[in-house]
């Protein structure tokens, strides 16, 4: 016979009955002032204290807990004003680009100063030749090359993070004295993909999975929509050195 069958039997109740009769009556104290004050917990610091002292203890902790999650949301929400801000005028820089060179300028200016990354990249994949490319942040490469070096990365239309492969790294960004460490990578699509816009921190882990994309995407949607033209324009156009004096 249990403990539990043999205080049935007494007519007795089990911890679990009174915990269940409490649930269903949580105002069973409020004619109980005494009970009340005579129930006594243990304490951290090892002596008992009062219910009553016990409720003032877990309150305090809510609160605790609240406030910290209380600063916490303002921080965040501080955060993401200034990156919207910083957007805005990145946007807005890049939308009064009058070709692919201030575009691509515009673009690695923001994102190194205003930003405070390490470096940009509008990479276009296109077989055709296109007057301006690797200057700034912009860089041309066929679509079969782009396949065989970024591979599955290109397969979605979300931003990805991480600290990617290093062959995946120095084709995001090549040139460079010293290494990306941690990319953060969005396709740039319209009906077909027309490219990608990386952009990348010397910081190993600055850029995580679990890091949000909501700017980076407000960028590559107005990129997407932007660069098309840009580049029919200039697959036919004059030379670079034109190009740059007819923003003038």
């Amino acid at each position: 016979m249990t403990d539990q069958t043999a205080r049935q039997k007494a007519g007795e109740l089990t911890p679990e009955e009174v915990a269940e009769y409490l649930r269903n009556n949580p105002d069973f104290f409020i004619e109980q002032d005494e009970l009340l004050r005579s129930l006594t917990l243990p304490h951290d610091s090892g002596r008992a204290i009062s219910l009553v002292e016990r409720q003032v203890h877990l309150f305090r902790e809510q609160r605790d807990t609240l406030r910290h999650e209380l600063v916490e949301l303002v921080s965040i929400a501080r955060h993401n004003d200034r990156l919207f801000e910083k957007s805005k005028r990145l946007l807005m820089q890049v939308i009064e680009a009058r070709n692919l060179i201030d575009m691509a300028s515009t673009i690695d200016d923001s994102i190194r100063g205003d930003f405070g990354l390490d470096a940009a990249s509008v990479i276009l994949f296109t077989d055709a030749e296109v007057p301006g490319s690797s200057q700034g942040a912009l860089y041309v490469v066929s679509p079969a090359e782009a396949r065989n070096r970024l591979g599955n990365l290109l397969e979605g239309s979300r931003a990805v993070c991480g600290q990617f492969r290093e062959s995946e790294r120095k084709f995001l960004f090549p040139n460079r004295d010293e290494p990306i460490a941690s990319v953060a990578l969005v396709p740039l699509r319209t009906d077909d993909l027309l490219g990608v816009f990386a952009v990348g921190s010397c910081q190993p882990g600055y850029f995580d999975q679990s890091m949000g994309s909501l700017f980076l995407s407000y960028i590559s949607d107005t990129l997407s929509r932007l660069l098309p033209p840009m580049v029919q324009r200039y697959t036919t156009a004059a030379p670079v050195s034109d190009l740059a004096t007819e923003s003038r």
